[in-house]
C-alpha cells in the first residue's frame, strides 16, 4: 500500500503520533471498550454507525496489523467463552495506553473540526 495524500482514508501512519485513518481509528474506539477479536471488532463497529460503516476483512486485517506495528493495540488471550475448549481459537487484540492516547487524541481532532463546522455554519442550518 503508498501513501496517499494527507487526511485520506488510505494514508497509511508512519509513527505512533501520525494520524488514524477512519477504519483504524473505529477499531480504537470498539478497543476502547474492551478486547475483541476480529470478527467482534466488525460487528460492533457496524452496529454502533448502523451499517454506515461496515469494514471488510482485507481493510480490517490491514488496519489490525497496522495498529499492531505502530504499538497501539496488542495481541491477548482470549477468554475462554467454549467451556470445552474445542472452538476454534480467534486472535484477541486490545489497546496499548499508547493506543488510548491516541484514540483520545484522533476523538478530541474531531469534535474540534465538529466545532469548527458549527462555527462555520455548516451545521444546523447554516449558509448554503
Amino acid at each position: 500500500m503508498t501513501p496517499t495524500s494527507p487526511g485520506s482514508s488510505h494514508t497509511r501512519p508512519a509513527s505512533p503520533g501520525a494520524s488514524l485513518t477512519s477504519a483504524q481509528f473505529h477499531i480504537l474506539l470498539t478497543l476502547s471498550e474492551g478486547k475483541r477479536h476480529g470478527y467482534g471488532i466488525m460487528q460492533e463497529i457496524s452496529l454502533r454507525t448502523g451499517g454506515a460503516m461496515e469494514l471488510g476483512p482485507g481493510t480490517l486485517y490491514r488496519s489490525i496489523k497496522q495498529l499492531l506495528r505502530r504499538g497501539l493495540i496488542v495481541e491477548v488471550e482470549p477468554d475462554s467463552g467454549d467451556p470445552d475448549g474445542s472452538g476454534p481459537s480467534r486472535r484477541t487484540y486490545t489497546l496499548t495506553p499508547e493506543g488510548r492516547v491516541q484514540a483520545v487524541e484522533e476523538a478530541q481532532r474531531i469534535r474540534d473540526l465538529v466545532h469548527w463546522a458549527q462555527d462555520a455554519m455548516v451545521l444546523e442550518g447554516g449558509a448554503p
